[in-house]
Parts: structure tokens; sequence; C-alpha cells
């Protein structure tokens, strides 16, 4: 058999479910509105082509799957969510939600079946639409299941890499989704005649200009894979690449979003992202102090001495400066207008927030140091000597 055969033998199929849905409601229907012809005449008034009695009974069925559908939402669907909550798994909820809205739309395309059948309007592109209806309703409720495991999925790639279940899980969904609906579309275009396989096949002739298209799509591709093998970023933490800085939020399979200070969510191509150096300061345990204090030029030796030791006693005796890294004070120069002291330490912490704090106490205590020792800080200034005055004003 060729394959344009069992396409068309396909397409024929579906149509066939589609003309089972009914449940014989339509014959039933049918049968009740015969003898009513004759009983009352009005109702076999053509409007628009229909007879009365079947556009009233197509409307009123129609009303009817509408009903049902209320009652199957609000009924039977919340009466399985609380089954479903008495199980030790919560996967069993989160498919049931998930399946609310495409089974309710069922009863939609179940309604507009019978109501163009009634009325004897189901022509083919009518039964196609329908059938593209039931294909895509179909389709959304598989992605609804897998957007549903999304916590089992993150649970699976957690056996392979705890640190990157995330970044891992939320790639394979997408991976299962661009094939869902790859599927999906195949199967929507089946329905209206048209010979995917031959669709598929037709592409190579341009092959090369879709290759040439689709390069940087590809680049992102392999980059999104770079990052994941190398977990040289995770979700969550603070980067700096390409001269972007912010925090991760996803990091897609084309692109990693990055959500700068400002609050502004930045797009960046993966390729850029795995070709350019990566500055992560979410993976520093520590963070640096530096500074430079300058004390004013009345400053005698003796204090500077004793102000440096009692800095440095202070930074080795603060609960939230590392002890087993640099740790610097030293007389560094002198300056246009203060005697300059150099400050060199880190801090435990890599937290921004809990850094600042420390900081400001280590700042405040070498205020306090400053002034118990007689001493005051520099502010840029200038003395001018002036060796002669003249004459006029001497007089």
């Amino acid at each position: 058999m060729s394959t344009q055969s069992q396409i068309d033998n396909n397409a024929t199929l579906t149509l066939n479910v589609i003309d089972g849905l009914d449940m014989g409601i339509h014959t039933r229907v049918q049968d009740i509105l015969s003898p009513m012809y004759e009983t009352f005449p009005l109702l076999t008034k053509i409007i628009f082509g229909i007879p009365l009695a079947n556009l009233i009974a197509a409307i009123l069925v129609f009303f009817l799957f509408l009903f049902l559908r209320g009652i199957f939402t609000n009924v039977i669907m919340v009466f399985a969510q609380q089954l479903a909550k008495k199980t030790t798994t919560y996967y069993d909820d989160k498919i049931i939600s998930a399946l609310k809205a495409p089974l309710s739309f069922t009863f939609i395309i179940l309604g507009l079946h019978l109501f163009f059948l009634i009325i004897y309007k189901e022509t083919n592109t009518i039964k196609n639409i329908l059938e593209t209806m039931m294909v895509y309703t179909l389709f959304w409720a598989i992605l609804s299941v897998v957007e549903a495991l999304r916590g089992a999925i993150y649970g699976i790639t957690g056996k392979f890499s705890s640190d990157l279940s995330k970044e891992m899980g939320n790639f394979i969904i997408a991976i299962v989704k661009i094939l869902i609906t790859g599927v999906g579309l195949g199967a929507m275009l089946q329905v209206w005649g048209i010979n995917v396989t031959a669709l598929v096949a037709s592409l190579g002739i341009g092959g090369l200009a879709f290759a040439l298209a689709a390069k940087d799509t590809a680049a992102n591709l392999f980059g999104s894979f770079s990052l994941l093998a190398d977990k040289s970023i995770r979700i969550g933490e603070w980067i700096k690449v390409n001269g972007v800085e912010g925090t991760v939020e996803t990091i897609g399979m084309r692109t990693t979003k990055i959500r700068s200070f400002q609050k502004s969510l930045i797009t960046v191509p993966n390729h850029i992202v795995a070709n350019n150096p990566i500055e992560n300061f979410s993976r520093r345990g520590i963070r640096r102090i530096k500074m430079h204090i300058g004390l004013t030029y009345d400053t005698s030796s003796e204090q500077i001495t004793k102000i440096m030791a009692d800095i440095k006693a202070m930074l080795q005796n603060h609960e939230g400066i590392s002890q087993s890294d640099s740790l610097m004070v030293n007389f560094d120069t002198f300056g246009d207008s203060s005697l300059n002291i150099f400050i060199y330490t880190f801090t435990k912490t890599a937290n921004w927030a809990k850094y600042l704090e420390i900081r400001e106490d280590v700042n405040l205590q070498i205020m306090k140091i400053v002034e118990e020792n007689g001493s005051a800080f520099a502010f840029p200034s200038q003395s001018i000597y002036v060796e002669q005055l003249p004459n006029h004003i001497k007089s």
C-alpha cells in the first residue's frame, strides 16, 4: 500500500471517529422531530435553508452539552480532585487539574458536531474543522500532562545531577513539548489531506538554505548543551557575561534569561553565554574589602602606628572577617593632602546584604579607632605659602 493511501485511510479513520461521537442522538432527535412536522406544520418552515424544528432542536442540543460541560467541570472534576487529595502522591491532583480544561472543551466540540448534524450542514469542511479541534484538544491534553509532571521530571534528573536538576528538567520538557507539538501539527495537516511525508521530503530541496538560516539556532542549541555539561551557571545565580549582569532566571534551549538589578529582563543567546567568559559571583565563598583611609598630616608616626595596630586587631577579632584569607593594614602613601593607610581583607560571606552589614560595621569601628587615637580624616585641601607680600598690600 502506498504512503498516500495510508494517509487517506488514516484521515478517513479519524473522520469516522468524529461521526461516531453523536452516540445516536442525531437519529433519536430526528425520530422525535418527524411526527412533530405533522402535528405542528409551523415547524416545517424553512429558515436559511434549515427546517425550523431542526434549528430549534440543534440549539437545544448544543445548550444541553454546555449544561453537561458545566456538570462535568463543577461536579465530576471537583469530586475527582477531592479523591486525588486522599492519595499519597500529588501528581494525580496535578494531572486531573491539567486535564480539566481539555476535557471540558471536548463537550463544546461534541455539541457543535451534533448541532451541524441536526441542521444537515455538516459538510466535509466542517468535519475537518471539528476533527482539527479534536486533534488540537488531544495534544493540548498531552502537553498539559507533561507540564503537570514537571516535578516528577525534576526528580528523575536530580538523580543524575542534583545541582542541575531544574536546568536539565526544563531542557527535557522543552524537547518533549517540541516533539509533541510537531506530531500534533502533522496530525492536523493530515486531517486536511496534506501529505506530511511528502511535505517533509520537499524540505530537502531547500536544505542548504534552511541550514544556513538555522545555524544560529543550532549554535544556541549546542550552547545550551555546553552550559548544562559544564555546570558553569545555574538558575538563581548572580553572573556577569558579555557586559550583562544579573540573576539567571531560565536556561532555555535557545536563550538564557537574566534579570538585571534594574529589574529588566535581558535575553542572551546561549552561544554568546557559552563562548564568553562568565563571571559567577554566586560561586564566591567570600567578598573582598579594599579601601584607603586618609589621615591629616598633623598625625604623628606614633599615632599612625597605634591606629594601624588597632585596626588590624579589630579585623582579626571581627566575627564577620575571614581569618584564613589575606588581611593587610599598612601605611601606604604620602598623599597630596593626607597620610594614606591601605586596608585589605575578606568577609566570611558572599551574600550582598550581609557583606554590606559587615563592611558598615568595619567602617564605623575604624572611625572610632581614629577618633580615640586623637587623629582625624583628611579631606582634599591646599596650603599656600607667601614669601613676601607686595608693597601696596603691606601699606
